[in-house]
């Protein structure tokens, strides 16, 4: 299908970024990706708007990434969706019996017939031709779209811990029982925290989240009755022509009012040796998987244990990159790479089994990946973490959060690293 394209100018972006999200909600499928202006060098928009389904795919995760490459390669197009944690269920031989209380389907992907890409004051605007005469009328509409934040529903929230504070250390003593025999050197372990019979405001709780952590990656999704409200600091894997580009997150210190203070913080971040060494075992992690589709010797460490200061924490980075051939597919890229080493472990399959057993929900999209897939083949993926998931049907209302688990982790110290990431869904939430 060939796609109408028009460019524009917008003098107050932030306010038509407001309108474009309050305009999209009447869609059954809306992906909405924002940098926040957080000017990464590897950043090719601002923020992107996906709508209205002209084609899609969803499945459960058996063959699902032999699907996504047959749906990718006759689409040939633009496509936005998520990939859930549990499509290493397609990858391995592992399974995922754990409770799941969203009900989320394990692939999403749609070709949207309206596109919204932004960079700086510009827009382009991208419509499938069997839509390009609703142009104008939609232009006019999301300058008449206007944000009116709803509270409803929010204030009788209780949230309900699915591990309770013993529990937790007890599972965290049984993962340094697996690192000290030898089965695994560190693996992410994660815990949920929901609500049932509950009602929230999908876009009104987003640009509540997303105005307190500001992250590089954050996204909205809509499909039908499910809902993604992410702020993700973490980019998972991009392509740009033949390069790939990881960045995994590892290691997170808490931020000061105190400037002083502040600093000191992130100081004792970068030179804390237990942070490191996590954020130095993913990196190793990442290279390997990068080097399954890496033309031989180009898998390079561009940063190494960077600290990255975001709204809510300070976040130890580092960049990984590789030179793929430009017959390689992108899919076999993602799935090789697939679930990201920063929210797994190493050895990788073990510490998925472990991981596996000790938790007690069924991951879906959290820690799963949102973004993009161009015509060209290139792509753009975050992490999903510090995210609230919601299923209007149901009513019910989830975010999760872990922590890198390794043999000089102290439980309570971890437990406390888990609060200060819940501290914004949370606050969101219940406030």
């Amino acid at each position: 299908m060939l796609r109408t394209k028009q460019i524009q100018n917008i003098k107050d972006i932030e306010s038509f970024k407001n309108q474009l999200l309050v305009w999209a909600q009447q869609f059954d499928d809306v992906v909405w990706l924002d940098s926040n202006n957080y000017h990464q060098k590897y950043a090719n928009y601002d923020a992107v708007l996906a709508v209205e389904a002209f084609t899609c795919i969803q499945t459960d995760y058996k063959n699902a990434f032999e699907d996504l490459k047959e749906y990718q390669t006759v689409t040939k197009d633009w496509i936005f969706g998520y990939l859930t944690y549990d499509l290493k269920n397609d990858i391995e031989d592992l399974s995922s019996e754990n409770f799941d209380g969203l009900e989320f389907p394990d692939l999403y992907f749609f070709q949207p017939k309206k596109l919204f890409l932004i960079k700086g004051n510009r827009i382009e605007i991208q419509y499938l031709s069997c839509v390009d005469d609703e142009f104008e009328e939609d232009l006019l509409s999301i300058k008449k779209s206007n944000y009116e934040p709803c509270f409803s529903g929010c204030n009788n929230i209780k949230i309900k811990l699915r591990i309770h504070k013993d529990e937790y250390f007890e599972k965290v003593e049984t993962m340094l029982n697996h690192i000290h025999r030898g089965d695994i050197y560190e693996a992410n372990f994660c815990q949920e925290f929901y609500a049932e019979s509950t009602q929230i405001n999908p876009l009104d709780t987003y640009l509540k989240l997303n105005s307190i952590s500001k992250p590089p990656f954050a996204s909205f999704i809509k499909m039908f009755d499910k809902y993604v409200l992410c702020a993700s600091p973490e980019r998972y894997l991009k392509k740009e022509n033949n390069t790939v580009l990881s960045q995994p997150i590892k290691g997170t210190a808490k931020r000061s009012v105190s400037l002083e203070e502040d600093n000191q913080l992130k100081a004792d971040l970068l030179g804390d040796e237990k942070e490191r060494s996590e954020n130095i075992m993913i990196v190793d992690l990442v290279r390997n998987d990068l080097s399954k589709t890496a033309i031989k010797g180009s898998v390079k460490v561009e940063e190494l244990c960077r600290i990255y200061t975001f709204d809510q924490v300070h976040q130890m980075i580092s960049t990984v990159t590789s030179k793929v051939d430009t017959a390689t597919h992108p899919v076999d890229i993602i799935k090789s790479t697939f679930p990201m080493g920063s929210m797994t472990g190493a050895p990788k399959i073990s510490a998925m089994q472990i991981i596996e057993n000790l938790e007690e929900t069924k991951r879906g999209v959290y820690s799963g990946a949102i973004g993009y897939f161009s015509p060209e083949g290139n792509f753009d993926f975050n992490v999903v973490i510090r995210s609230i998931l919601y299923n209007e049907t149901t009513q019910y209302t989830s975010y999760s959060v872990g922590g890198a688990i390794t043999a000089k982790s102290n439980p309570l110290k971890e437990y406390e690293e888990c609060l200060v990431k819940a501290k914004a869904m949370r606050e969101v939430l219940e406030s």
